[in-house]
C-alpha cells in the first residue's frame, strides 16, 4: 500500500513538538559543489562523490543518478541508505547493466538530501529506505538512468566524430567508431553534459541482461571486513568531543533538577549539557563522558508513562478490539451474517508483543554546529526528515544542514526516527565543537520506538466440508504512522493491515483496524505489520484445517486454485520439504504462506522440543517468487538474515514495562539467534517475468505462523501468542 504524505517542502518535521527527523549534505559536498574544474558529466545533482572524481566539474542535467569523471570513473549517486541489504551493490548493477560497463569500475555514493530528486514514491515521496522498496523503486529508474548516459555519450561521439550513432557501439568504458575510432566515456562526458536529456532511451529487454540476474559477490564486503567502510559509529572530525546522553528511565520524561558538581570535576570531563531529552556530558573520550554521566544526580518529572505497564497495556487493548472504531473495513459479501447463521464458527486471538529493533549498532551520530551552519554525519535511513526537522528544532534553514550518510550496522526501521540526530545536533550547538553522540546499549534498547503490540481476532464460520464460508479479522493496535507523520485518528492507517487479508478463497469475508494507543511510543519494525497479521492469519487457517480432518498442505491448496504464484510456491517448498513423508522421530513440520510487497513465499519449518519445552528449528525451506531478480545471491542472504531475525521475535523476545520502565535492558534479556540455534536453509527461488518484488523484510514475517504450525502439530498445542517461550507453550 502506498501513504501519500503532505509534505512541507523546506521542512520534514513530523512535530516541532516531537524531534524525530534530520538533515544531511556534507561539508566537503557543501566544497565540492560550488568547484569549477575540467570536465565530467553529473547527470543532476551538484555534489562530491568520492576522491577518484573530486577532480571533476559538477555539471548539471536532468538525470541525479550517475556521473562520469574525466578519468573514467563512474558513480552512482544511491538514493537509498546500505544497512545490510545490498543497495550498494543491486543499485550499481542497474546502472552497468545499461553503461555495458564491468560492475567493478562503479563507484557508489549515497545522495544529499533532496527529496524532490530521491524521494521514495512507493513510500509517498521522503527520501526514505524502508518497506523493501530499493529494488523495486529502482528497478527502472535506474536502468533509465544509465540508459540515457549511453545514448548522450553514443550522441557526443557521433558530434565529435561525424558518423551515424548506429555505427558506434558504447562497451567497457568505450566509444568505438569506425575506423577503429575510441573515446572513454570520461573523454566524452563534457560534450554528453551538454545534450539534450533523451526521455525514452532504450532499455535492455531482461533476456539481454549481461548482469542483472546474475549472482554477484557485494561491493561493500572488501571495505567491510577490512575495515576500511565508514559507520557512523566511526567517524571521527578534527577536534571532535564525545558526549553520552543521560535519559529519563521512563521515555518522555523531563529534568526538574540535575546536580552535576562532581560530574565536571571527573577526568577528561568538559561540558555538562541540559537538552530537551536530558543530561549528555562531553568530554574527550567516550568512556570518560560514559563514566562521568554515572555520576549525575538527577531529578526527573517521570510524566504520565510511569504509569505503564505491560498488562495493562495488553489487556487495554484486547479492550479496544471489542469496543473501538473500525476503520478501514473491507467486506464482500455479507459475513457477519453467515457467521451468525452458522452452527460451524471457529473464533481465535492471537496476540504479539513490543519488541526493540536493537541494531548491532547503536544510536550515534557526529554534529558540528558551528557559524549558524550544522554539519551531520552519520547512519539514518531519512536523509531529509533529518535535515528538516534538525532545521525547523535548531531554527536555522534546512540548506544550512548538511548530512553524509555512513553505512548503517543495521537498520530494521529504527534509523527512520532522528531522536538520536536531533540530540547531537543539540549538544554541538550547545558546546560549540563538533560531537559524536553515542549510546550504550541499555539506552538503545530502553529508549527505542517499539514494534506496537497488537491484537489480531478472528472468526470464521465453515461448511459441511469444513472450509471457511466467511471470514472476519481484525487487527487492534497502535498506530506507527500516526505517531511519526501526523495520520489523524479517524483515518485508517494502511501500514497496520499489511497481509492482513487472507489470500484463500472464501465467500464472505470482512478486514478491518481499530486504532489504540498503549501509552508508549512506537515504530516501524521489519516487516511492519506482516508479521502480526500473517502469524494470525496462517495459524488460524492450519486451525481450521485441523478442525476439518484435513491435511494443512492440501487445505490451503483447496482454496488456491485461482492463485497461481501461491500454489507455486507452496507446492515447491513442501515438496522440497518432504511433507507428507516420515521424519526423524520427534520432529514436525509447519507451513505457512504469504504476498508481502510484491513477493509470493512459502516457508515449512521442521523442529522439535528441547528438554526444557522450548523450541528447536532445524530446518526452513523456502521458496519465493520476488519477480525478476537483481543479485539473486543478495536475496538468498536477504531470505537467510530476514528468517533468523524473524526466529527471535518468534521464540524468544519481548519487550516489558513496570512502572513506565523498560525491563530488558542487554541481549540478557532480549536475545539474538545464535549460531548454533539457526537452521539448516533450503532456498528455491523462482524463475519469474513478473515485475521486482521487495525481499528484504517479507521472510521475517512468514517464520512465526510456520514454526507455530510445526508446534502445534507436534504437541497438540496451538500457541497463539509471540514469543512461543516453553512457558507460553506449557500454558497454550
Amino acid at each position: 500500500m502506498t501513504l501519500t504524505f503532505n509534505r512541507n517542502k523546506t521542512s520534514a518535521a513530523p512535530r516541532a513538538s516531537h524531534p524525530d527527523t534530520q538533515v544531511e549534505l556534507s561539508r566537503r559536498s557543501l566544497l565540492k559543489a560550488s568547484a569549477v574544474t575540467a570536465g565530467g558529466l553529473l547527470m543532476g545533482v551538484s555534489l562530491s562523490i568520492g576522491k577518484d572524481a573530486e577532480a571533476a566539474a559538477m555539471l548539471h542535467t536532468p538525470n541525479a543518478w550517475v556521473h562520469i569523471a574525466d578519468n573514467n570513473t563512474i558513480t552512482l549517486i544511491s538514493a537509498r541508505s546500505e544497512m545490510g541489504q545490498g543497495v550498494y551493490t543491486s543499485m550499481p548493477m542497474l546502472i552497468a547493466e545499461e553503461l555495458n560497463v564491468d560492475l567493478k569500475k562503479i563507484k557508489v555514493s549515497f545522495a544529499p538530501p533532496d527529496a524532490k530528486t530521491y524521494g521514495n514514491p512507493l513510500l509517498g515521496g521522503p527520501q526514505l529506505t524502508g518497506g523493501s522498496t530499493s529494488v523495486r523503486d529502482g528497478w527502472e529508474k535506474l536502468r533509465v538512468a544509465g540508459a540515457q548516459v549511453r545514448e548522450m555519450l553514443l550522441s557526443a561521439a557521433s558530434a565529435k566524430w561525424g558518423v551515424p550513432v548506429s555505427q558506434l557501439t558504447a562497451k567497457d568504458g568505450v566509444v568505438t567508431g569506425p575506423g577503429n575510432k575510441q573515446a572513454t566515456y570520461g573523454q566524452l562526458a563534457e560534450a554528453a553534459s551538454k545534450l539534450p536529456v533523451p526521455e525514452k532511451p532504450f532499455i535492455k529487454d531482461p533476456k539481454d541482461f549481461k548482469i542483472v540476474g546474475k549472482s554477484t559477490p557485494r561491493l561493500d564486503t572488501p571495505a567491510k571486513t577490512n575495515g576500511t567502510a565508514e559507520f557512523g559509529i566511526d567517524v571521527v572530525l578534527p577536534g571532535m568531543v564525545y558526549a553520552a546522553l543521560e535519559q529519563c528511565p521512563v521515555i518522555g520524561g523531563t529534568v526538574k533538577s540535575v546536580d552535576d558538581s562532581v560530574a565536571k570535576k571527573m577526568p577528561g570531563v568538559q561540558s555538562v549539557v541540559q537538552i530537551p531529552d536530558g543530561v549528555a556530558v562531553v568530554a574527550n573520550t567516550w568512556w570518560r563522558a560514559n563514566q562521568a554521566r554515572k555520576a549525575l544526580k538527577i531529578v526527573w518529572d517521570e510524566g504520565v508513562g510511569a504509569n505503564l505497564n505491560s498488562k495493562a497495556m495488553m489487556d487495554a487493548t484486547k479492550a479496544a478490539s471489542v469496543s473501538g472504531k473500525s476503520l478501514g473495513m473491507v467486506s464482500a459479501g455479507k459475513p457477519l451474517d453467515v457467521i451468525a447463521a452458522s452452527k460451524q464458527v471457529h473464533k481465535a486471538e492471537y496476540t504479539t508483543p513490543l519488541l526493540s529493533h536493537s541494531p548491532l549498532e547503536p544510536m550515534n551520530f557526529t554534529a558540528y554546529f558551528k557559524g549558524g551552519k550544522v554539519q551531520l554525519i552519520g547512519p539514518t535511513q531519512w536523509q531529509d526528515g533529518a535535515q528538516g526537522t534538525v532545521a525547523n528544532i535548531l531554527g536555522i534553514k534546512p540548506e544550512d544542514v548538511s548530512l553524509r550518510t555512513t553505512f548503517l550496522g543495521g537498520g530494521f526501521g529504527r534509523r527512520i526516527d532522528l531522536d538520536f540526530i536531533v540530540q547531537a545536533a543539540q549538544i554541538s550547538k550547545a558546546v560549540n565543537k563538533p560531537v559524536k553522540l553515542l549510546w550504550s546499549r541499555e539506552d538503545d534498547m530502553t529508549h527505542d520506538f517499539y514494534r506496537p503490540m497488537s491484537v489480531n481476532t478472528l472468526v470464521a464460520a465453515t461448511d459441511a466440508e469444513g472450509k471457511p464460508s466467511a471470514l472476519t479479522h481484525r487487527v487492534t493496535s497502535q498506530s506507527i504512522t500516526g505517531r511519526l507523520f501526523g495520520l489523524p485518528a479517524d483515518v485508517a492507517d494502511p501500514f497496520m493491515v499489511e497481509a492482513l487479508e487472507s489470500p484463500y478463497k472464501i465467500p464472505a469475508t470482512q478486514y478491518d483496524q481499530v486504532k489504540y494507543d498503549a501509552g508508549v511510543r512506537v515504530g516501524y519494525w521489519r516487516s511492519v505489520s506482516h508479521l502480526m497479521n500473517t502469524f494470525a492469519n496462517e495459524s488460524f487457517i492450519d486451525e481450521l484445517a485441523k478442525k476439518a480432518n484435513a491435511d494443512p498442505v492440501a487445505y490451503r491448496l483447496a482454496l488456491l486454485n485461482e492463485k497461481p504464484r501461491f500454489v507455486n510456491v507452496l507446492k515447491t517448498a513442501t515438496e522440497r520439504a518432504g511433507w507428507g513423508k516420515p521424519l526423524a522421530n520427534g520432529r514436525a513440520l509447519g507451513v505457512a504462506i504469504m504476498e508481502g510487497y510484491d513477493t509470493f513465499m512459502a516457508q515449512v519449518a521442521e523442529v522439535s522440543m528441547l528438554e526444557d519445552g522450548s523450541v528447536k528449528v532445524h530446518k526452513v525451506t523456502v521458496a519465493a517468487d520476488l519477480g525478476y531478480m537483481v543479485n539473486p545471491d543478495t536475496v538468498q542472504a536477504q531470505i537467510q538474515s530476514s528468517v533468523v531475525f524473524g526466529m527471535g521475535a518468534a521464540l524468544m523476545q519481548e519487550i516489558t514495562l513496570a512502572n513506565g520502565r523498560i525491563q530488558q535492558t542487554n541481549f540478557n534479556q532480549f536475545p539474538l539467534v545464535r549460531m548454533n540455534q539457526s537452521p539448516v536453509f533450503d532456498i528455491t527461488l523462482v524463475k519469474s517475468t513478473e515485475k521486482p518484488g521487495g525481499i528484504g523484510e517479507p521472510a521475517t514475517a512468514l517464520i512465526s505462523p510456520a514454526i507455530a504450525n510445526a508446534v502445534a502439530s507436534l504437541t497438540g498445542k496451538r500457541v497463539r501468542q509471540l514469543p512461543m517461550t516453553a512457558n507460553a507453550i506449557k500454558s497454550a
